[in-house]
C-alpha cells in the first residue's frame, strides 16, 4: 500500500463504513508507506504494516507487487508474518492467504500476465516465457487454497467471476468496485475538448496508442512511470506524458478531454473508464472483459471489436465529435457505481453472513 488509489479503494471504503458502525477495524498489508499509515490512523483504522523486505523497490509498483505476490504464492511468506486475533477477516488481496469470512476477487495474476505478454518489452517478455509454467502452477495452487479457506467469495465484475470459476473457485456474488461521485464529477460546463486522454500502465496496449498518436491526434497521458512504457511513446511529438497526477488534476483532465481512449490487454473491471464517464467524458475501449459491463455503445462511449476498429473510431471521433447528450448519460451511469451503493451492498452481505 504505497497509496490509497485503485484496488485499495474497495477495502478502504468498507473499512470507513465499518468504523462508523462502531467496529474495531485493522488493515494489514505486506508493506505500507508512512503516508498511508498516517491516513489510516486518522480515519480510526489500525494500520498493520508487516514491513516485508522487498528487492524490487526501485523497479516500479508493478514489479514490486509481483514480488509481493510471488512471496505468498511460492512460500506463503506474507501470511506467516500475520498474527491472529481478529474476530473476522475480509480479504481484498491475493498476497496474504488467511482464512476469511469473505474474499474479494480483483483478478488472478497468471491470467493478467498471459494477456499482457504481447505488449511486454523484450527483457520482461523473455523472463515471463521462462517463468510462465511456474507462475501458472503457483497461482492455481494459491487460488485453490484461498477458495477453500474463504466462507464467501465476491468478484469485482462478472468477467472477473468467470476467470476464477475457470480456476475452480465458486463465486457467490458480484459487487462492483466503488467510485466517489462527490470527487469524480464534471469540473466544467465548457470543456476545452482539444485533446484525447489516455492512461499509461501495465495493462495499456501501447501499440494501439502509438497508432493513434501517429495520426496527429493530440494525446495527454497520465500514470505512474513504469518500465513497461516504450521510449518511443514518451518522446512522441503528439503525446504529452504527465506521469502521476493528483486526484484534483485528474478530474480536470477527464473533464476537459474530448474523450478518453482506453485500449487494454487485461482489465477485470477498470477504474479509468468509470472515472472518465463520472466526469462526463465518454470512453473508446475494447468490447471485452470488465469495461463492457458499464460502457455502452452510443451512450457512455464506444466499444471496438479489434485494434483497427478502435483506432478508426478514435480518428472518426477526433474529427467529427459526438452528441453532447452523451455527457449527461455518462454521469447518470457512473452514479450507479457510487461508493454509497457499494457500501450498502457490502453491509447487507455481511449482515446475512453473520446471521
Amino acid at each position: 500500500m504505497t497509496d490509497l488509489e485503485g484496488c485499495i479503494r474497495p477495502a478502504l471504503y468498507l473499512a470507513d463504513a465499518l468504523v462508523e458502525k462502531g467496529y474495531g477495524v485493522s488493515i494489514i498489508s505486506p508493506l505500507m508507506s508512512s503516508e498511508v499509515e498516517k491516513y489510516l490512523s486518522s480515519r480510526g483504522i489500525k494500520p498493520i504494516n508487516l514491513h516485508v523486505k522487498l528487492f524490487a523497490k526501485n523497479f516500479g509498483l508493478s514489479i514490486l507487487w509481483f514480488e509481493t505476490w510471488a512471496r505468498e504464492a511460492f512460500l506463503k511468506l506474507n501470511s506467516r508474518c500475520c498474527n491472529g486475533g481478529a474476530s473476522a477477516v475480509i480479504n481484498f488481496s491475493q498476497v496474504i492467504s488467511l482464512p476469511c469470512v469473505a474474499w474479494y476477487l480483483q483478478g488472478p495474476p497468471s491470467v493478467a500476465l498471459k494477456d499482457m505478454e504481447t505488449e511486454l518489452l523484450s527483457p520482461f517478455k523473455i523472463s515471463y516465457k521462462c517463468l510462465k509454467p511456474f507462475i501458472e502452477y503457483a497461482d492455481k495452487n494459491l487460488i485453490t487454497y484461498m477458495g477453500k479457506v474463504s466462507a464467501f467469495v465476491i468478484a469485482n465484475s462478472k468477467f472477473c467471476a468467470s476467470m476464477y470459476s475457470k480456476l475452480g473457485v465458486h463465486v457467490n456474488e458480484v459487487i462492483y468496485p466503488p467510485i466517489d461521485c462527490y470527487v469524480f464529477h464534471p469540473s466544467t460546463s465548457n470543456p476545452s475538448s482539444d485533446y484525447v486522454l489516455t492512461y499509461f500502465g501495465k495493462e495499456t496496449k501501447f501499440s494501439v496508442i502509438k497508432c493513434i498518436a501517429d495520426m496527429n491526434i493530440k494525446i495527454k497521458a497520465f500514470g505512474s512511470k513504469t518500465p513497461f512504457i516504450p521510449e518511443t511513446l514518451l518522446k512522441h511529438r503528439n503525446i504529452e506524458y504527465l506521469e502521476r497526477v493528483s486526484t484534483i488534476e485528474l478530474v480536470e483532465l477527464y473533464s476537459n478531454a474530448l474523450f478518453t481512449v482506453f485500449p487494454f490487454t487485461h482489465e477485470p473491471f477498470g477504474y479509468i473508464p468509470l472515472e472518465s464517464i463520472a466526469c462526463g467524458t465518454p470512453v473508446v475501449t475494447n468490447n471485452t472483459q470488465g469495461p463492457r459491463e458499464y460502457i455502452t455503445n452510443g451512450e457512455t462511449g464506444w466499444l471496438a471489436n479489434n485494434d483497427c476498429e478502435l483506432v478508426d473510431l478514435t480518428l472518426k471521433l477526433w474529427k467529427a465529435g459526438y452528441s453532447p447528450r452523451l455527457k449527461a448519460k455518462c454521469v447518470e451511469t457512473a452514479s450507479k457505481f457510487d461508493k454509497k451503493f457499494y457500501i450498502e451492498k457490502w453491509i447487507k452481505t455481511l449482515d446475512q453472513l453473520t446471521n
